[in-house]
Formats: structure tokens, sequence, C-alpha cells
């Protein structure tokens, strides 16, 4: 392996933390970033240099919500191809849930993504600890076990924690080595839906899922940890309603934040119309005023994290009936040109506010405070990009065992160029720099 320090030229470098770009050099030694300014030919010699030709260098990006489906469910994705469509996205670092077969509630379970991670030696892969044994909600998991082992936090991902009973132990319980409790909020007697409660779903003869499931769990959520104040993440955030709620948590001093999804942001339940079942989502694809509500949302800091939501599944699962095929699409190496088109093509937000939300935000959420930064002796987890390069999605090209999306055939703008993770290169695009 070249370990030649690296020297960056020509690029423009998107610092979140300092709200700024600049032109400037950047050199990499060590695994860390050296030094950055001008003229630093003569500090690193013998450096690797490559030139950005007017590209742009951000910090590695984070995504605290996929899904690797190993072990348990490794025709689907595994730790390693998971990983591989995570560097082609740009990721350094992503943490993944524990919804897996087994499910990751034990110490020997978190150990044991982190040295698959480490075989496949590609992004950092940080794994979410199960609130309660077995994801069945009923009997709290040994969280501070898990999080001795290495778990970055706890959820029961794909269905959220129906007991108000069991959620106030768990609030309680991370609050004492300050856990972080990130929870799919569904209200588990109205769940069942494939699709969005409205007139797509009645046209469609199907069940819907209402706004209200997600809006009751994190009303209740929001009442039960407003004495604990234990550190309280919403994933995948979709309605108006939850949009508001967290707002309104968030002025009173309340310890939550949220994520949002490309799918979330760019498409509704119409997208439904032809029983695609790679539109199928949970919680679902919701109407135009949800999406105007959460790109609001993230406007005015409501929403502080982008997140992917990567939920691959097989082939065949996809192509059963709509109300039997499962949840999810698959969106690493598709994310950061979708939330171009959805916030920054659009001039909803600036790129300087996309990459914050992907990078130093999410860092924070997680508790890595140390990350998401271009500055001198930080860690060299590091993005390259072309924000005006366009391409179109073929999920032929993934990195991902899986192929679910409904962005097929879509042409997009802003392409990953290389990812660098602790200093090593670990994804280049094939065209080069």
């Amino acid at each position: 392996m070249d370990a030649r320090p690296i020297l960056f030229i020509n690029g423009k470098l998107i610092d979140p933390h300092r709200d700024r770009v600049r032109e400037e050099e950047l050199l990499v030694a060590d695994g860390k970033i050296a030094q950055i300014g001008t003229g630093l030919k003569g500090h690193a010699p013998k450096a690797k240099v490559i030139d950005l030709a007017g590209q742009h260098l951000s910090p590695g990006f984070i995504d605290i919500h996929v899904h690797l489906r190993e072990p348990g469910q490794e025709h689907k994705e595994t730790i390693a191809t998971g990983a591989a469509a995570a560097v082609a996205g740009g990721f350094s670092t992503i943490c993944c849930m524990p919804n897996t077969v087994p499910a990751l509630d034990d110490p020997a379970q978190i150990e044991f993504v982190l040295n698959q991670a480490h075989k496949a030696n590609l992004c950092e892969v940080l794994p979410f600890g199960a609130i309660t044994k077995r994801r069945e909600g009923q009997e709290l998991a040994e969280m501070h076990l898990m999080h001795e082992a290495g778990a970055i936090g706890f959820s029961d991902d794909g269905v959220g924690v129906g007991s108000a009973a069991v959620m106030n132990k768990a609030f309680q319980y991370a609050k004492m080595f300050n856990g972080l409790i990130s929870q799919h909020c569904e209200e588990p007697t109205l769940s069942g839906g494939p699709i969005n409660a409205g007139l797509t779903a009645h046209r469609l003869g199907l069940t819907g899922l209402p706004a209200a499931a997600e809006e009751l769990m994190i009303a209740r959520d929001l009442a039960l940890n407003r004495n604990i104040g234990a550190r309280y993440h919403v994933q995948h955030i979709s309605t108006a309603g939850a949009v508001d709620m967290v707002r309104q948590a968030r002025a009173q001093g309340q310890s939550v934040t949220a994520e949002a999804t490309p799918h979330h942001l760019l498409l509704t339940d119409a997208a439904c119309t032809n029983y695609d079942t790679n539109t199928k989502m949970n919680p679902p694809l919701r109407t135009d005023a949800d999406v105007e509500a959460c790109i609001q949302g993230i406007i005015d800091g409501t929403i502080e994290v982008l997140a992917t939501d990567h939920a691959p599944h097989a082939r065949e699962e996809k192509e059963l009936e709509f109300d039997r095929a499962p949840f999810g699409i698959v969106g690493l190496e598709t994310a950061f040109p979708l939330y171009l088109a959805a916030l920054v093509k659009t001039r909803r937000i600036s790129l300087v506010a996309m990459i914050r939300l992907m990078t130093i935000n999410a860092a924070k959420v997680i508790g890595l405070e140390d990350r998401g930064r271009l500055t001198a002796g930080a860690r060299a987890d590091l993005t390259v990009f072309n924000i005006d390069e366009s391409w179109v999605i073929h999920p032929a090209d993934f990195k991902s065992k899986s192929k679910n999306t409904p962005f097929v055939g879509r042409e997009v703008r802003g392409r990953i160029k290389m990812t660098l993770v602790g200093g090593r290169i670990v994804y280049q695009e094939h065209s080069g720099l």
C-alpha cells in the first residue's frame, strides 16, 4: 500500500464547522489532516499530489442509519458489500441497525459486527444495539454492556417500542451512561399498512398507514423523556405533524434530534400508483405537504441530520405483491446527488449547509464530536466530489448486493470521485482525478 503523504491541490475545501468554502491545499499524513494552506508542496516533497481541478473536498460523509443485514440475511447485503456501497457513496462512517437475524441485542453480536467491519477494511462501521431483547419490545436488552462493547446507540428499528413502560425504562437506563435512543416512530396498533393513508391508498385498494402512527409515538416519547433528558433521536421523520412536534420540543429545550431521508424529500405517495414495490417504504411516502414540511424543518434546523435508511432486499422479495413485499430501498450510492436535487439545486439550502447535515451534525448526534471537521490534526476522513457531473442511476453498477431503488434511470448531477478513511484512499471513481 502507498503510505506516502497525499497533497490535494486546486480544490474547493468545504469546512462545515466554520461554514465556508475555501480554495486551499490540504496535506494528509499519518492518517490525519497535517496542514491546510498554500504552498504546501515544500512541507512534503515526496507526497502523492492529487489535482482536484476545481472539485470539492469535504469531511467524509456520516450515515447514522443503514441496514447491513449481517448476520442472518447475507443474501441481501453483508457488512463488506454495504461498506463498499458506503465508500462509493462518499461515506467514511456508517451506523448499522440491529434488525438482523439474530438481532444485535448482546455484546457478542456487537463485537461480531465490529470484527466483520475490520475485515472489510473500508469505512468505519458502528453498530446500534437493540433497545429490547430480540427487538420484541418486552424486556430491555443489556444496553450498557453493548455500549461498553462498542454500540454507538440503541434502536429496535423496523418496529417502534410499543410499551410506554418499557420505553420509560429505556430512557432512564440510557440516561445513566449518556446513551442514545434512536426510535422508529410507529404506534404498533396503527401499523401494518403498506402505503400512506390517503387518496392514493384508497384508489389502489390498499390499507393505509396514517401519519398519526408516527406522531403519536413521538408525542408519547417526548412526554416520557421530558423529565429524564436522555438523548433521543427520531428516525426517518416523514410527516408535517412530526416535524412540528420536534420543533416545539426543541424550542422547549428537550434533548431531541431528527433525520430525514432522500426519498421523503423527493417522492410522494403518488409514486406508488403503479404498485412499484421499490416505492414501498416505512415510514411510507407521504404527501406534498409533508415533503414541504420536512424541507422546511431542514431549513430552520429542526431536522439536523440527513441519513439514507439504506435497506437492501433481494430481487425476488421485491417482486412480491405490493402488500407482501418488504419495506425499504437502497440509498448509500445515490444519496448525495438526490440530496443535491432536493435541497441545493432547488436553492432551499446551501451546499455547505447540506454537507453540515451529512457530516458534523451527524457526528454530534452519535457523540463523535471530533468528526466532520476540516482542521489540522483531525482524522483524515475525506470525500471528493463534483457537484455538476451528470450521470444516470443504473442499479447494475451498484456495489451493494441489492438493487431495489425507485430512482432507476433517473439522471442526476453530483458524483463522488474519491473517499478516504483514516488517510487511506478506499474508493476512487473509475474516471479518476
